[in-house]
C-alpha cells in the first residue's frame, strides 16, 4: 500500500509540473487580451449533429436517401437512416421504444397499424408546437390524411405516403358494350352483371380473403352510410352496415371469379391484370401492377375512375399509409423536426411524387409535375377522392386491429358465400365489442 501511495504522489507531482509548463507556454504565446481571445472565430466549425431515422424498406426511403446530401449541406445535420422490412420495423421500434431508448430521433410508421398503440404508449413526441409555429403549415395537406396522425388537437406525426380506393376498369370492354364508366355503386352492379361471363371474364373482382378484405370493403361501408364503430360501440349490425355487407358479398358471389375467398390484393390484381375481370376496386398505390406491360397483359387497356358513390354519396377512404414522427425520448427533437419539415416540404414532396411516391400535398396533386408519373385519369380520380367526403381510416381505429379485422372479415365471408349476413354480423358484433371494450 505504501509503495502505491508513493507512486501516486510522484505521478501527481509530474502532472502538476506538466500543467505549469503548459500554462507558461500559453503565457508566452503573445496574447494579452483574454476577452478577445475567448471569442469564437468566424471560422470556428459548428459541431455536426447527427440524427437517426428508423424507416421502412420502401420506395420513399430509397428516394429520400439520394437527397440527403443537400439537406446535410443546408443544415449541417447529418442523417443516418436504418431501414427494415415492415414487420421487422414494427418489432425493432417497439423494442427500442419500450426500453426508453433515446436512439430514435425520427420514425417512419403506419398510422393505422402501429400509430394508435405507439401514441397511447407515449412513444411519440408531441409535434403540435412545431407544426403550430409554422403559419398555415397544414393548409396544403389533404384534410383526411391528417386524421390518422392526430389525437384531438395533438399532432404525433405528419402524413408521408397516401393512398385512396379507386375503380380500375377495362376501357376496351366498356367501349365495346357501349357502357359508361360507373359513377355509382348501382351503375357498377348493373355493368358488372351485363359484362359477367361465368366461363370467361368475370364482371368484378376485389379482395375476398377474411382480414384482407376489410380495408377494401370499408369504402363500400361508408358509401352506404355505415361505419365500423361509433362512440365506443360496434355498429356492424346497423341497417347501413348490413346493406354494405350484402352489396359487397353479392358482387363477388354473383360476378366474381372462382377462389375469391383466398384473394388478398396480389391474387385479385393478378385476375385483373391477366384480363380475367372487367372491374376491380383497390388502393391507388397499386396502379403500376396494372399499367406496367411487364406485369400486366392489359396494361394499355386499363382505365381509372373515382370510387363510385353509394346511397350516402362518395365516401372513399383516403388514408395515410406511412407517416413520420419524432421519438419521445429523442434528445435531438429540434434537428428531427428540421428533417421532417424538409422531407415534407412542397419542393421535396413534388420531387419524390414525380418518382412515384404519392404524398399528401394538395398543391402537388394539382401540379403537372406532381402527377407526371401517374396516368391522367388516375390522377384525376385521386383528386376527386381527395375533394370528396373522404374517410381517414380503412379499418377500425383500434390497437388490436388484427383481431378486429378477423371478426369483421367473417361477416364479409358470409356475404360472399351467400349466407345470412345479418346472422353473421350479430355473431361477430359481440366479439368485436369485446375488442373495443378491452381498450377503454
Amino acid at each position: 500500500m505504501k509503495s502505491s501511495f508513493v507512486g501516486f504522489k510522484k505521478a501527481a507531482s509530474y502532472l502538476a509540473l506538466a500543467v505549469g509548463i503548459s500554462a507558461a507556454l500559453v503565457g508566452c504565446s503573445g496574447g494579452t487580451d483574454t476577452a478577445t481571445d475567448s471569442k469564437p472565430s468566424d471560422k470556428t466549425e459548428k459541431k455536426v449533429q447527427e440524427i437517426r431515422v428508423v424507416a421502412a424498406n420502401h420506395p420513399w426511403t430509397e428516394s429520400i436517401k439520394t437527397e440527403l446530401a443537400a439537406f446535410e449541406k443546408e443544415t449541417g445535420i447529418k442523417v443516418k437512416i436504418d431501414s427494415y422490412f415492415e414487420d421487422q420495423l414494427t418489432q425493432k421500434t417497439s423494442v427500442e421504444f419500450a426500453s426508453n431508448s433515446k436512439g430514435i430521433d425520427v420514425v417512419m410508421f403506419r398510422p393505422l397499424q402501429d400509430g394508435k398503440m405507439y401514441n397511447k404508449s407515449g412513444y411519440f413526441a408531441d409535434m403540435s408546437s412545431y407544426v403550430g409555429h409554422e403559419k398555415g403549415y397544414t393548409d396544403d395537406f389533404i384534410p383526411s390524411s391528417l386524421g390518422s396522425v392526430k389525437d384531438g388537437d395533438k399532432f404525433y406525426g405528419l402524413p408521408l405516403v397516401t393512398e385512396t380506393q379507386v375503380l380500375y376498369y377495362r376501357k376496351d370492354l366498356l367501349e365495346e358494350a357501349g357502357i359508361e364508366v360507373p359513377k355509382t355503386l348501382e351503375e357498377l352492379e348493373a355493368a358488372a352483371k351485363k359484362l359477367h361471363d361465368p366461363n370467361g371474364v368475370s364482371g368484378f373482382v376485389s379482395r375476398g380473403k377474411r382480414a384482407a378484405a376489410v380495408t377494401q370493403f370499408s369504402s363500400y361501408l361508408y358509401a352506404f352510410g355505415g361505419d365500423f364503430m361509433k362512440d365506443g360501440k360496434s355498429t356492424i349490425t346497423s341497417p347501413e352496415a348490413i346493406e354494405a355487407f350484402n352489396y359487397y358479398g353479392n358482387m363477388l358471389n354473383k360476378y366474381g371469379p372462382k377462389g375469391t375467398l383466398n384473394m388478398s390484393w396480389p391474387e385479385a390484381m393478378a385476375v385483373f391484370t391477366q384480363g380475367q375481370a372487367v372491374f376491380y376496386t383497390d388502393a391507388s398505390s397499386l396502379f403500376t401492377n396494372a399499367t406496367d406491360p411487364a406485369k400486366s397483359q392489359v396494361a394499355d387497356k386499363v382505365g381509372f375512375a373515382p370510387f363510385p358513390a353509394g346511397p350516402k354519396g362518395t365516401k372513399p377512404y383516403n388514408i395515410t399509409s406511412w407517416a413520420l414522427g419524432i421519438g419521445a425520448n429523442s434528445e435531438k427533437k429540434d434537428a428531427a423536426w428540421e428533417f421532417i419539415k424538409w422531407a415534407e416540404s412542397k419542393e421535396m414532396v413534388l420531387k419524390l411524387q414525380a418518382e412515384g411516391n404519392p404524398g399528401a400535398r394538395i398543391s402537388v396533386w394539382n401540379s403537372p409535375e406532381g402527377t407526371a408519373k401517374f396516368p391522367k385519369d388516375l390522377a384525376e380520380a385521386i383528386a376527386v377522392n381527395g375533394e370528396a367526403e373522404a374517410v381517414p381510416y380503412d379499418r377500425p381505429v383500434l390497437i388490436n386491429v388484427g383481431a378486429a379485422r378477423d371478426v369483421i372479415g367473417d361477416v364479409i365471408l358470409a356475404g360472399i358465400e351467400g349466407k345470412d349476413v345479418k346472422a353473421a354480423a350479430e355473431k361477430s358484433d359481440g366479439e368485436f365489442q369485446k375488442i373495443i371494450d378491452s381498450e377503454k
